[in-house]
C-alpha cells in the first residue's frame, strides 16, 4: 500500500512540473520538450521540430493532439476522471478543457484548483447592478382614451430617462369610484392593456400597468397587469383586500359594492430582482409583504390611491413599515390630485429603501418620480441586521395557503 502511494505521489509531482511547462508552452503556441505524463517521445520530437524548423501546419496540429492525449491520461491517473473531454480555446488563447470550470487551463486544474462538483452548491452571486425605477403620477380625466394616450406618452418619457421598470397608478384609465367601475371595465386583453403591451415593447421596459377595472365572467376586479420588454403579459394581479372603510364624518367607501376580490399572489422576475405586487389597501396587510419577501422579492410595488383622510396619516408610514419589516424596497404610484374629482387622491408617489429612508417623493401634481434601486445596499442591510436568520420559526410563522 505504501509503495503504491509513493508511486502516486511521484507521478503527481512529475505531472505538476510538466504541466507548468505545458501551460507556458501552450501560451506561446509551441510544445515543451520532455513531458513525462505519458506523451510519446515522437510527440515531443514533433514539438521541437515545429519550433526549430518551419514544418507544415498539419504536423503541428498532430503534435497538439498528442499532447492533449497525455494531459487527459494524467487527469485520469490523479482523479480517476474519464479521458474523454472537450477542448476549448480560452480567452487568453490558452487551450482549456471543460471539467467543472470554463476557461481554466488544464495544468491549473491538475495542480488542485477548486472545481465545483456536480450537484454541489453554486458560488454565491454578487449583488446585481442598480437600476432605475420610474413612478408615473398621472392626472386622470373622465375620458378613457385620453388617460391611456397620456400614460403612454409619460411611459416613453420615463424610458428615455433610463427607467427599466415603470409603474402607473391605480385605476389609471378611469376615475376612481364604485359608480365608475362598471362603466370603464374591460376584458384583459383589451383596449387599455393592448396599448400597454405595445408601449412596453416599443420602449423595451418592464411595465407595471397600475390597475384598471377588469370584467371577467360577469364579475368586476381591480386588476394590475405587467408587461415585459417584448410586450408579453408577465403577470396579472387582482386586488385581494377590498377597500371597505367607514371613518365617521370623514370618509365612507365600499369597493365590495361593485368589485370582487382576487385570490392569488403575483410576482414577476426581471434581470434585476423579483418584484411583488399589491394594490393600495393591500399595503395595510403586513402578511402579504412578508409572503412576497419569503418568495424572494426585493422590490414591492403598490399602485394606490389613498385619500385626504388616510393619505396624510398612513401613506408614507405604511410604506416605511413594510420596507423596514422586510428589508425590501417599497414603491407606491398614486394618481395626481384633482380637487374637483368625486374621490380626491392624496398623490405623493414614493420610493422607500430597506432602511426606511424615503429616496424619492412627488408632490400632488402630475409628474414622474425616479429612483435608482441599489440592490447592493439591500444586501448590506440584510447582512448588518440579519432578521431572517434570527426569526423564531419554532414559535411563529406566516402561512401561505394558496400559491
Amino acid at each position: 500500500m505504501s509503495a503504491s502511494l509513493s508511486h502516486t505521489n511521484r507521478s503527481r509531482r512529475s505531472i505538476r512540473r510538466d504541466d507548468s511547462a505545458l501551460e507556458g508552452g501552450l501560451a506561446e503556441g509551441i510544445l515543451p520538450a520532455g513531458l513525462s505524463c505519458g506523451v510519446p517521445d515522437s510527440a515531443c520530437d514533433s514539438a521541437r521540430l515545429s519550433r526549430e524548423s518551419s514544418v507544415s501546419s498539419s504536423v503541428r496540429r498532430c503534435a497538439w493532439r498528442l499532447a492533449e492525449v497525455g494531459v487527459r491520461r494524467a487527469g485520469a491517473l490523479l482523479f480517476g476522471q474519464p479521458e474523454k473531454t472537450r477542448s476549448l480555446r480560452g480567452r487568453a488563447g490558452v487551450r482549456t478543457r471543460r471539467s467543472g470550470r470554463r476557461g481554466v487551463p488544464a495544468a491549473a486544474r491538475l495542480q488542485g484548483g477548486p472545481v465545483r462538483r456536480a450537484g454541489g452548491p453554486r458560488p454565491a452571486r454578487g449583488p446585481r447592478p442598480a437600476f432605475r425605477l420610474a413612478l408615473i403620477q398621472l392626472h386622470i380625466s373622465s375620458i378613457k382614451s385620453e388617460n391611456v394616450t397620456r400614460a403612454c406618452s409619460l411611459i416613453r418619457e420615463a424610458a428615455a430617462q433610463g427607467a427599466k421598470i415603470v409603474s402607473l397608478p391605480e385605476c389609471f384609465n378611469s376615475p376612481y369610484g364604485v359608480k365608475y367601475f362598471p362603466e370603464y371595465a374591460e376584458k384583459i386583453p383589451g383596449e387599455s392593456t393592448q396599448k400597454l403591451s405595445e408601449v412596453a415593447k416599443e420602449c423595451s421596459i418592464y411595465l407595471i400597468g397600475g390597475s384598471i377595472p377588469e370584467e371577467d365572467a360577469g364579475k368586476l376586479y381591480n386588476t394590475c397587469t405587467v408587461f415585459g420588454p417584448d410586450g408579453t403579459l408577465l403577470a396579472k394581479y387582482r386586488k385581494i383586500h377590498l377597500f371597505d372603510i367607514d371613518v365617521p364624518g370623514k370618509i365612507t367607501f365600499q369597493e365590495s359594492k361593485t368589485l370582487s376580490p382576487g385570490d392569488s399572489f403575483s410576482t414577476f422576475d426581471t434581470p434585476y430582482c423579483r418584484v411583488g405586487l399589491g394594490i393600495c389597501y393591500d399595503m395595510r396587510f403586513a402578511e402579504l409583504a412578508q409572503i412576497y419577501t419569503q418568495r424572494g422579492c426585493q422590490l414591492l410595488v403598490y399602485p394606490g390611491a389613498f385619500n385626504l383622510t388616510t393619505g396624510p396619516a398612513h401613506w408614507e408610514l405604511l410604506q416605511r413599515g413594510r420596507a423596514v419589516d422586510n428589508q425590501v424596497y417599497v414603491a407606491t404610484a398614486s394618481p395626481a390630485r384633482d380637487d374637483e374629482a368625486s374621490y380626491v387622491a392624496w398623490g405623493h408617489s414614493t420610493v422607500v429603501n430597506p432602511w426606511g429612508e424615503v429616496l424619492a417623493k412627488a408632490g400632488t401634481e402630475e409628474t414622474i418620480v425616479y429612483s435608482d434601486i441599489d440592490l447592493k445596499k439591500l444586501a448590506e442591510i440584510r447582512q448588518q441586521i440579519p432578521i431572517f436568520r434570527q426569526k423564531r420559526s419554532d414559535l411563529y410563522a406566516v402561512e401561505m395557503k394558496k400559491p
